[in-house]
């Protein structure tokens, strides 16, 4: 297949969403695909909108020799647009891999009903989705009128479980666990409002008689006013000792660090699905999420670690409280959270599951 795919920057990003198109990207390519990526430049969203406008971006995709069309959904309000120009132009269909719609975040009313109108606008212009969880694909398919939406090409692909190795045992997990020192956490992702660190955050300024550690690894220029006032609010609370910020990280030092935590928490107030919580069970770490969203997907609640509400930070710290005093429960949990990893897909797996849907769709 000769394939074009549309991202905003590097396909390198280490993000979750960029790390999946860069997993199928490999894929597609070790099976013989062609694939053209297409990078459109970080702007604001309301410059993003102003692509649709831009002939050159118009011409170009005119002009691809592609068999199809991959848009990474976060590409959105770029393309809400133009893709409707392109209807009576291209010689191929487009599809678009969804992540998470912007819509389903915690934001206010006025905004969330801008992004569900563009996002409504942008799917209604394609000709099928690939979607990372069964919940991306429920909460696309609710914005959709019903005729498209029970009619639209679709197919769940979830992440693949095997970019980290994981290797620990039962054992090691349950040693780990019952070690009375400090319990260490590990907050994964980047430093941007939707990933909920300062609720995390406002929890641990709540457990000053336990003995912890949280290690928080993300990309911090991403929002930088945020992260100022993520680091602030440690200083304000006098939690230097217990918080270290590590900001992005090579893949040796984010192993070493997942070896070593009992518990992953990223406490988001959406998650399509939450790749960072797949990662933390490979390492047999209690994860702890969001419920909003496709982690509950992936973790049942009680048995591989737990769900919070969004900005519910009197039940995370309770939550944190329990697993702290209770270590045979911490070690039940991990075991039980690297079990769920070893039944989860590899990224071949998924993969192919997207390219015999693209096959699909050319034939």
């Amino acid at each position: 297949m000769r394939l074009g795919l549309i991202i905003y920057g590097s396909l390198n990003q280490q993000t979750g969403g960029y790390l999946y198109d860069r997993k199928v990207v490999q894929y597609l390519q070790a099976q013989g695909d062609r694939i053209e990526v297409i990078s459109l430049p970080w702007r604001n969203y309301v410059f993003h909108l102003g692509d649709n406008l831009s002939p050159a971006l118009f011409r170009m995709l005119v002009k691809l020799n592609v068999d199809l069309l991959i848009e990474d959904e976060l590409n959105h309000p770029s393309l809400a647009g133009l893709n409707y120009l392109l209807h009576c132009r291209k010689g191929y269909p487009v599809i678009s891999i969804v992540h998470h719609l912007r819509y389903n975040e915690v934001r206010r009313i006025w905004q969330r009903s801008i992004y569900r109108f563009i996002e409504e606008l942008y799917l209604k212009s394609l000709d099928g989705l690939i979607c990372n969880s069964k919940t991306t694909l429920e909460s696309a398919q609710a914005i959709l009128p019903l005729k498209i939406a029970n009619s639209i090409p679709s197919v769940i692909a979830y992440p693949g479980k095997d970019h980290l190795t994981g290797l620990v045992n039962e054992q090691e997990i349950e040693s780990r666990s019952m070690q009375n020192e400090h319990l260490r956490l590990l907050f994964l992702g980047n430093l941007i409002p939707r990933k909920g660190l300062h609720w995390l955050l406002a929890a641990l300024s709540r457990l000053r008689d336990i003995p912890l550690r949280l290690h928080v690894v993300g990309d911090e220029s991403r929002d930088p006013h945020y992260a100022r006032q993520l680091h602030q609010f440690v200083e304000r609370s006098f939690l230097q000792e217990q918080i270290q910020f590590w900001g992005s990280v090579d893949e040796y030092t984010l192993q070493e660090l997942l070896r070593q935590a009992h518990i992953m928490v990223v406490p988001s107030s959406y998650e399509g699905f939450g790749i960072a919580y797949l990662e933390g069970m490979s390492y047999g770490l209690v994860v702890i999420g969001s419920r909003e969203g496709g982690a509950r997907e992936l973790i049942s609640d009680g048995i591989e670690g737990f769900l919070i509400e969004p900005g519910n930070v009197s039940a995370l710290a309770n939550r944190l409280w329990e697993l702290h005093i209770d270590r045979e429960r911490l070690a039940q949990m991990g075991i039980a959270a690297r079990k769920r990893y070893e039944q989860h897909p590899t990224w071949s797996e998924s993969a192919e599951k997207i390219r015999q849907f693209l096959l699909c769709i050319i034939s």
